[in-house]
């Protein structure tokens, strides 16, 4: 057992280093920089978003993209965000209200891309903050004809607590593998909070047709159908510090629980077998990282020995996504870490279990078995 842990722990440095090594790689790509000005709709759900619009509002206002219209669909706020936007936004021709059809983030979208006049679709969260120059950059790689969709980084705010830096180091993690994936030509992941994509594409694989009764997903398994309809040559990550969108982390563990419970809750969804075995693959690393416990058994130097496993893991993270977090300037203090490594594997095993069932609480909606509640009753309002 001891010789197992300390090869595992040598393969899990080299593997990180590796990663890390062909993430580096991708913000070197160079765009043209001559003036690109496609006709653009940016595309906004919100749903029970009061207390964040005025600061979005301020936000939006200071992009700097010509050819841009801005979209937001209703998704059955209960609070006042529908009479409070109308007020922020008044005549101000920027901006366009619609209210959803149905229930859901994809019903949502689904309407706002209807609506929409750009030949470019962008997708962002109400509690969002982009740069000025966010969208100038994110969409540098449509000049090239054969790009179909652009994945933006993502990262939360950050504050001086345990919880929110553990989410920017699991949001790191997110971003390390989806820009290797991409990098690759095996795209596994991205984030409807910051996606691009065009509209005829979106119409060509027949948007988010055969899994609407998937609550969430809307921007995964758009990817994944452009993948197999254009080919992953036809996808690309676009990291730069201009094109991260920071996000609003949790405010609790519950919350974060929810909230992952529902990403994790449609990987049986997916058709891809390089998807199920990577998922499937994550679990095991942490199984065999909670294994890593029983060394403390081994003879009289069994702590001493579960110390050195961890300190590699340690390390190995550390190196990794600190350049991560260094390159997007959101650094997080080696402490964070250290109770990040040990805390993680813990985590993930719980989620992963939870997420089997997929019952949570989402936006005041009870969700079970993460199916669409619009279609399956589940609505818990």
């Amino acid at each position: 057992m001891l010789s197992f842990y300390l090869l595992w722990s040598l393969i899990y440095l080299l593997f990180l280093g590796y990663l890390k090594m062909v993430w580096l790689k991708i913000p070197g790509q160079k765009y043209s920089d001559h003036p690109f000005s496609p006709k653009v709709s940016l595309l906004i759900p919100i749903r029970n978003e009061a207390s964040r619009l005025p600061i979005l509002i301020q936000n939006l206002q200071k992009i700097h993209f010509p050819n841009l219209e801005i979209i937001f669909i209703n998704d059955k706020s209960e609070d006042d965000s529908l009479e409070l936007l109308e007020q922020l936004v008044g005549k101000n021709p920027l901006f366009k209200i619609y209210s959803s059809d149905g229930v859901g983030k994809k019903a949502a979208l689904q309407k706002g891309i209807h609506q929409a006049n750009g030949e470019i679709i962008v997708t962002t969260d109400a509690d969002c903050e982009f740069h000025a120059n966010w969208l100038e950059t994110l969409l540098l790689p449509f000049q090239d004809s054969r790009i179909q969709l652009v994945a933006g980084p993502v990262l939360v705010r950050s504050s001086n607590s345990f919880l929110s830096f553990f989410q920017t180091l699991d949001w790191a993690s997110i971003q390390l593998l989806t820009g290797v994936s991409f990098e690759m030509k095996t795209p596994l992941m991205c984030s409807g909070a910051n996606l691009a994509f065009r509209k005829k594409a979106f119409e060509e694989v027949e948007g988010y047709q055969g899994n609407e009764q998937w609550l969430s997903g809307d921007d995964e398994f758009l990817l994944k159908k452009i993948v197999r309809k254009f080919g992953p040559e036809s996808t690309c990550y676009m990291p730069s510090k201009k094109s991260l969108v920071l996000t609003q982390g949790e405010m609790s563990w519950q919350a974060l629980f929810n909230q992952r419970i529902r990403w994790a809750g449609k990987w049986k969804a997916h058709k891809s077998f390089f998807h199920a075995a990577s998922a499937f693959f994550i679990a095991f690393l942490q199984l065999v990282w909670l294994g890593a416990f029983g060394l403390i058994f081994f003879e009289n130097w069994g702590l001493v020995w579960l110390a050195f496993v961890f300190s590699v893991k340690i390390l190995a993270e550390y190196l990794s996504l600190g350049s991560i977090t260094k390159f997007f300037k959101s650094p997080v203090p080696f402490w964070a870490f250290v109770l990040t490594s040990l805390w993680h594997p813990l985590y993930s095993v719980f989620i992963g279990v939870k997420a089997i069932k997929g019952n949570y609480q989402w936006k005041g909606r009870r969700i079970q078995g993460n199916v669409n509640f619009g279609n399956h009753g589940n609505d818990g309002r």
